[in-house]
């Protein structure tokens, strides 16, 4: 497909009527050699810009994994605002890398353009796609950075569902940056402080009062 023009996703159409590439596919085409980016310093999966994303980072032995709500426009040497802030953080806070995955894969800039329905296939690979990047260090650090709009659509919880027994069983270390809101939200990363601290999140907990 073709990219956006500016830092805009429109979704171009219904996701359950989209040949998706499970992930199992996409990460063995990601490490393939590529012409627009260099694969040994990005993990690009799929490896070209299309509807959806399982993950996008530098590679590294220390990546930290940072979670938000759904892709946008970022790809290989082209990061968005958002990415380029949780690279910052990362790199700030003693990491080598970042890999950055999201709750729902589809594309779109705006959340209130998600799908109304969410198919299993995404939700399959995209908890297959968190465990592959767990399994890229030794003591994986997950950053909760999806803010409120995990209220957009009833499915994301029980997306982050998903993800957190594989955390569990893999040892990860849930963590956020800065405030979070009333109803303990973690904070998004794109207006996060210079100084903002990391702090030890209670997922388990938190996904109990969604």
């Amino acid at each position: 497909m073709s990219e956006p023009v500016g830092r805009r996703h429109v979704p171009s159409g219904d996701l359950g009527q989209m040949d998706i590439l499970p992930f199992s596919e996409a990460i063995e085409a990601a490490g393939k050699p590529r012409e627009d980016y260099d694969v040994s310093r990005w993990l690009f999966v799929p490896p070209a810009y299309t509807e959806y994303r399982y993950l996008l980072g530098t590679r590294g032995v220390k990546p930290l994994i940072c979670i938000g709500i759904n892709p946008s426009t970022a790809r290989p040497d082209h990061l968005d605002p958002t990415l380029q802030s949780v690279e910052r953080i990362a790199l700030q806070n003693g990491y080598d890398s970042f890999m950055m995955l999201n709750l729902c894969a589809q594309r779109a800039t705006d959340p209130d353009d998600m799908a109304a329905q969410y198919p299993d296939v995404l939700r399959q690979s995209n908890a297959e796609a968190f465990a592959y990047a767990l399994g890229l260090s030794e003591r994986p650090v997950v950053w909760a950075a999806w803010g409120t709009m995990i209220e957009k659509r009833p499915y994301l919880a029980e997306l982050l569902r998903d993800l957190i027994p594989i955390a569990e069983h893999r040892g990860a270390q849930w963590v956020t940056f800065g405030k979070r809101s009333k109803k303990g939200h973690p904070h998004h990363p794109l207006y996060l402080r210079q100084d903002a601290a990391c702090e030890p999140f209670d997922v388990q907990a938190y996904s109990m009062v969604l």
